[in-house]
């Protein structure tokens, strides 16, 4: 099997791989309740999905 006869430099590999990257998720506004949520999905603070209620949301139980 063919081998290379010299060693690759890492700058020639991150110049192959410059295409290669992650990106963070965009986020919207929720026009109901204004906090941060994905993009195309229900908000998880409201339950609010392309202006009508998707889900509901459980309220955690107070301890007494």
């Amino acid at each position: 099997m063919a081998l290379p006869k010299k060693k690759y430099a890492k700058s020639r590999q991150g110049k192959r791989r410059s295409h290669i990257q992650t990106s963070l998720p965009t986020l919207d506004i929720c026009p109901e309740c204004h906090s941060p949520k994905l993009a195309h999905h229900v908000c998880l603070t409201c339950g609010n999905y392309n202006g009508r209620q998707a889900i509901t949301i459980k309220t955690p139980k107070k301890k007494d």
